[in-house]
């Protein structure tokens, strides 16, 4: 199991490098096929990933990107309004075929995965975003490690002992403190290799800090629905690791953040 999950975490680091480097359309492209996916596996808890409200919400995610990729963000609101009216033209004449849980899980999906995860394609848009971007990974996936073994060697006290017995308040202040630690290694490092970056060191550590502080918020929701639907991973497409939400529960919530940080 350790060397598939070694195995499958490099080749993701590889997709990653090759297609956040590579910007415009070719991580246009792949953030949206990963938003669908994620979807997929979000919409596949209540059986709607194959039905006709489910290919409501893959028509408005496409849609959403369609207007971000075009520069058209100020109509997300008219196409949200759509949305929804669209989901309760399916709800109100096959009904009862769907529950109102079912319509909720549809509309959150749009938000909870395609909106939240385009933020990567929008801070790689930024100016700099090539440099910036690697942010969202580092508070994330580098706090994740970091509080994994700093849980492992020193945590006693349970963060969220009904939700996820493993994790401890000392392992989450320990993926904090070491999503900071990354981000001033990294602006150190920025500044030393591409000096024309300016990377404050002090404020990529409190932006990583912050996202370290949300990515665990996002971890435990994920774990929380799956819960709530007693399923064990969200999907089988990362070998090791689950599904694109098992891999991006934590990425899901903190990209918007520090886009929003970084815009300021």
């Amino acid at each position: 199991m350790f060397k598939t999950r070694l195995l499958s975490g490099i080749l993701l680091v590889i997709i990653a490098l090759v297609t956040i480097i590579s910007g415009g359309d070719v991580l246009f492209a792949t953030v949206l096929l990963i938003s669908l996916i994620g979807m997929m596996e979000l919409y596949r808890i209540l059986d709607l990933h194959k039905t006709l409200p489910g290919i409501v919400g893959y028509v408005a995610a496409v849609l959403y990107y369609g207007l971000l990729r075009f520069e058209r963000m100020d109509m997300v609101m008219l196409l949200t309004i759509g949305f929804l009216i669209a989901l309760l033209i399916v709800y109100v004449f096959s009904y009862p075929k769907y529950r109102s849980e079912q319509i909720t899980l549809l509309f959150f999906g749009l938000f909870y995965v395609a909106f939240m995860l385009s933020y990567i394609y929008q801070i790689r848009m930024l100016p700099q975003g090539v440099f910036l971007v690697w942010l969202v990974f580092l508070c994330s996936w580098g706090c994740d490690t970091c509080a994994y073994c700093v849980g492992m060697l020193f945590g006693k006290h349970k963060m969220a002992p009904v939700l996820s017995p493993k994790k401890s308040v000392e392992g989450g202040i320990g993926g904090v403190a070491g999503a900071m630690l990354l981000g001033a290694l990294y602006a150190a490092l920025l500044n030393h290799f591409v000096p024309d970056t300016g990377a404050d060191v002090v404020r990529y550590a409190l932006i990583c800090g912050v996202g370290g502080v949300i990515s665990q918020v996002g971890d435990l929701a994920a774990s929380a629905i799956k819960r709530n639907h007693e399923i064990k991973d969200y999907g089988r497409l990362i070998p090791g690791h689950g599904g694109i939400l098992d891999r991006f529960d934590s990425v899901i919530i903190t990209a918007p953040i520090i886009f929003y940080l970084l815009a300021r």
